[in-house]
């Protein structure tokens, strides 16, 4: 995936970018994002999409060109279909269960429930008490919450019981067994 910066990033029809003053605004269906572009790199919006360049050849620059490409594809994806981020919660009374449309109280084998509170732009639908599904636009804020929420209660080796992502699989560990004399 070398030189994945110069790739040009497609805009759909429905998506209006704008750059000014060293920002990239996307706006589409499903909202607005902004991101602030670093000096060392150039945006333009031309025909055949996006396209980022650099401005100076430094190993920071070459960094940061990948980088801000990879950013901008993510606001474009975002407010054109959106993100999801799938989480799984198992254990015997382990459940979640949405308190409005801001907030998740979660109970996790604690002695207290746990109200995790939403950021806004993040919306939270929960399918049989144990499969949470985040949806936004902006791709490192879903990746954020998922991340919060899964630290509530990491999953165990031993048992397999906690909050997971629906992809990961959890490898299993033998328990302690006795020893013989």
């Amino acid at each position: 995936m070398a030189g994945l910066g110069r790739w040009p990033v497609p805009v759909p029809d429905k998506v209006k970018i704008s750059v000014r003053d060293g920002k990239v605004a996307a706006q589409g269906a499903k909202g607005q994002l902004e991101i602030a572009v670093d000096p060392c790199v150039t945006v333009q919006v031309k025909d055949e999409g996006i396209v980022v360049s650099r401005t100076e050849e430094s190993r920071r620059a070459k960094a940061i060109h990948g980088m801000t490409r990879k950013l901008i594809a993510n606001m474009v994806e975002g407010v054109s279909k959106g993100f999801t981020r799938t989480l799984e919660i198992s254990g015997v009374g382990y459940r979640a269960e949405a308190i409005g449309k801001a907030a998740v109280q979660f109970s996790l084998g604690y002695s207290h429930p746990i109200l995790f509170q939403l950021p806004e732009g993040i919306q939270a639908r929960i399918d049989r008490q144990t499969i949470i599904t985040l949806e936004g636009i902006d791709r490192q804020l879903i990746g954020e919450v998922a991340v919060a929420i899964r630290r509530l209660r990491p999953p165990d080796p031993y048992k397999a019981k906690g909050i997971k992502y629906a992809e990961e699989t959890i490898r299993r560990k033998a328990g302690k067994t006795a020893g013989t004399k």
